[in-house]
């Protein structure tokens, strides 16, 4: 995660507006950084992300205890804390 974001507010943000556990998102969270850090730069340094494949990593590991769609719920609400704090957008 960036350095500008606060990871506490992140967590209650996500917290507040799902029924996860906030050591479940924590999980969830770090997983994710885990697979951005692998994940290769093109040409221009921009890396591209593929939802689908970062919620089957997740998933896939032992001690994460959510379904999909609840992985999938905390990373489009982590995308949605990220446009309101202008941090982000989407590619069309």
């Amino acid at each position: 995660m960036d350095e500008q974001v606060n990871e506490r507010e992140l967590v209650a943000y996500i917290a507040e507006r799902i029924k996860v556990e906030r050591k479940d998102i924590e999980l969830v969270l770090r997983y994710e950084k885990a697979y951005i850090g692998n994940a290769r730069a093109d040409k221009n340094g921009e890396v591209d992300i593929d939802i689908d494949d970062l919620t089957d990593f997740i998933v896939s590991k032992r001690d994460v205890q959510l379904e999909e769609p609840q992985v999938e719920e905390i990373l489009e609400c982590e995308m949605d804390y990220f446009m309101e704090k202008g941090l982000a957008g989407y590619i069309d």
